[in-house]
């Protein structure tokens, strides 16, 4: 089996929200503005290779909640977050992007991704941004639209959670010499959501999804 490639680079644009023991418990709830860049190798009709990096401010507020004892307690924090993701793609439809007749394809995505954030320290029962920085890993799960607008064009909406390996976002579960408390559930890790969508442009030689020599 032999392969040729074709390139896609474009941007990002959508929303942001943020899951954990602050804040409104609704899943999808598009907040605070997103802005990214996206790169994909397609190495076949059915996957693709896929690159991203994307800035975003996540916040939450007790207020916001539907639960009394979150409304009572009534914190809130902000912090900047910046993700780099690397995955794969998959492609429902044979998606070729030389076949012009192929005009849409669900996929689903998912890989790894590296976040860094603002850690937020509860003091005298306030939250405070600390300003120092901190970083975790974890996973995307991403649904996902692609149609074509022109030639060499696509457009793309989806909607994806990041589940994160800490539970710290938010400023729970924090231990050091100095500070050792939580004020949630430790045994549930932090996430956010991105509803969003792209555009790209494509480039690169035809790819080839045949066997040589056939």
């Amino acid at each position: 089996m032999s392969f040729s490639q074709i390139y896609e680079l474009g941007f990002t644009y959508g929303k942001s929200n943020f899951i954990g023991d602050v804040g409104n418990t609704i899943f999808i709830n598009p907040s605070e503005n997103t802005f990214g860049a996206v790169f994909k190798w397609n190495r076949s009709s059915r996957h693709s290779y896929r690159m991203s990096y994307i800035m975003t401010t996540l916040s939450a507020d007790d207020l916001d909640s539907r639960d009394p004892r979150r409304i009572e307690r009534g914190y809130n924090f902000e912090t900047p977050i910046s993700e780099l993701s690397l995955g794969m793609e998959f492609n429902f439809l044979d998606y070729d992007l030389h076949d012009y007749d192929v005009l849409f394809s669900p996929y689903l995505y998912s890989g790894i991704i590296y976040t860094t954030f603002q850690e937020q320290l509860l003091l005298n029962n306030v939250m405070v941004n600390s300003k120092q920085n901190k970083s975790t890993f974890g996973i995307p799960m991403v649904l996902g639209l692609k149609y074509r607008l022109f030639e060499k064009i696509i457009i793309y909406f989806e909607i994806g959670a990041r589940y994160l390996l800490t539970d710290k976002i938010d400023g729970n579960n924090i231990s050091d010499e100095n500070l050792n408390y939580n004020f949630g559930n430790i045994n549930n890790n932090d996430w956010y959501m991105f509803s969003q969508f792209a555009l790209t442009y494509t480039f690169g030689r035809n790819p080839c999804y045949c066997n040589i020599g056939k």
